[in-house]
């Protein structure tokens, strides 16, 4: 039967693409509500998708199911990763045996299991997300403790320095552990004659 006044069918729903909603994969044209991950769902585009004969993924999704299995291969820090993907849809057999658990029983807030560890304030000592973290002296801190320990003056990248795990601004560390002496910070010679 001719294909009247429409496009290619879509490689997912397969219902007519129309060019203004067209994306082609692999010799196969996809809405672009339709381009999706078929494991995970997750939405792709030209740099994240993986194709394999009619079927399109993530390239995550793509490297659990297609990709090369056993020690050493995977990608990036993932490759030791016990994920299976069963929760994906994904049938992969391993042989490898389970890990055994952690001996001490831990539990982790709602937001640490779903997104990982968070970081602890030097200062407050209270958890440090990514929408508030700046990061001095290598450790993350809330901007509203990013302050100076002797003034309190707020801090920036260009005026912070660190010793000891604590963060200063640059004119109270002068003073406090810079060289002594006139000239530098210390003694004046009015106040040395007197």
């Amino acid at each position: 039967m001719p294909n009247w006044g429409g496009g290619a069918k879509c490689g997912a729903c397969d219902k007519t693409v129309y060019h203004a909603e067209e994306i082609q994969c692999n010799g196969k044209s996809f809405h672009k509500t339709c381009f999706h991950c078929m494991a995970c769902r997750k939405a792709l585009d030209s740099t994240t998708v993986a194709a394999h004969e009619s079927e399109i993924y993530c390239k995550t999704c793509y490297g659990r199911k297609y990709g090369p299995k056993g020690i050493g291969y995977g990608q990036g820090a993932g490759c030791l990763s016990t994920d299976t993907g069963e929760h994906l849809g994904l049938n992969l057999q391993q042989s490898s045996p389970k890990p055994a658990r952690p001996s001490t029983p831990t539990n982790p807030s709602k937001f640490a299991k779903k997104f990982g560890d968070v970081d602890k304030c030097p200062r407050c000592g209270k958890s440090v997300y990514a929408a508030e973290k700046i990061m001095g002296g290598g450790k993350p801190w809330h901007k509203t403790c990013f302050r100076c320990a002797f003034c309190g003056k707020s801090l920036e990248s260009t005026n912070v320095t660190d010793k000891d795990g604590e963060i200063y601004c640059k004119v109270c560390y002068a003073k406090n552990f810079g060289p002594k002496g006139i000239g530098f910070g210390g003694l004046t010679q009015v106040e040395k004659q007197e």
